[in-house]
């Protein structure tokens, strides 16, 4: 059994996160979807960053790292078979699973990774002055409505009737999911606010807690009901190409 050895730079967490890409193009795994969506995310972080985007730009890497390393060690705890969170075991399990879709297992890593670990790496990083952080934060939101576009282009691939369903909504889809990602953001600005004002002896009750939320989100999110399902199944025939192939198309843009 391996130790956990957190990445210490965001070039190192960009290495990190495109060794689980190759293996699981290797190995067949749905969790590269979610490690080559996040890749992305980084990589985009990391070029405002050299664009002195952020108002502290330093902060914002040591954010990046440290908000990285937190899904970093899930993946290593589940391949590990070490405990890890609640929310972060349900993306793992759902990645054997072949019923949900490729979108469902994108959102349901971002509802762990953000519903959890994002407001706790930021009181981590800003423990004091919690505020003095909220303008940076806001501002990853700008980054990541900014590739939601390119992201959708991706998935048209591996699910052509995106392209169609794209046309008739005339960017209402990507107003929503901006909206969401906002609604997302805001939530976890209250965990880090909230978590800025515990004491180390207090810190651990409330992860627990605030995993249990996050995870009942996460089931709902995998399976929304049984009518749902089954629209779900039936798209799910409609997707192209096998795990390699998805991860591959997920990952254009990294390369």
């Amino acid at each position: 059994m391996s130790t956990f050895q957190p990445a210490a730079t965001i070039d190192e967490v960009i290495e990190r996160l495109e060794l689980i890409i190759d293996d699981s193009i290797k190995t067949k795994n749905r969790a590269g979807y979610f490690a080559a969506l996040y890749r992305r995310v980084t990589a985009s972080v990391k070029q405002k960053i050299a664009e002195g985007y952020f108002d502290d730009n330093e902060r914002m890497e040591k954010l990046d790292v440290v908000f990285a390393n937190r899904y970093l060690e899930a993946h290593h705890a589940w391949t590990n078979n070490e405990p890890l969170t609640k929310s972060w075991k349900l993306v793992f399990e759902t990645c054997a699973k072949w019923h949900p879709l490729l979108i469902q297992h994108l959102f349901v890593g971002m509802n762990a990774h953000i519903g959890l670990d994002l407001g706790i790496a930021a009181a981590t990083v800003q423990p004091d002055d919690i505020e003095s952080l909220h303008d940076d934060f806001n501002k990853i939101n700008t980054v990541l409505n900014s590739l939601i576009n390119t992201v959708q282009d991706e998935l048209s691939q591996i699910f052509p009737l995106l392209k169609i369903v794209d046309k008739l909504a005339g960017g209402v889809d990507e107003k929503i999911a901006g909206f969401a990602m906002e609604i997302a953001r805001d939530a976890a600005w209250k965990v880090a606010v909230d978590y800025s004002k515990l004491t180390p002896a207090q810190q651990p009750a409330y992860i627990v807690e605030r995993d249990e939320a996050v995870f009942g989100f996460g089931q709902k999110i995998v399976s929304p009901g049984i009518w749902i399902n089954v629209v779900i199944t039936l798209f799910r025939v409609l997707e192209r190409g096998n795990v390699a192939f998805k991860i591959r198309a997920l990952n254009e843009g990294n390369s």
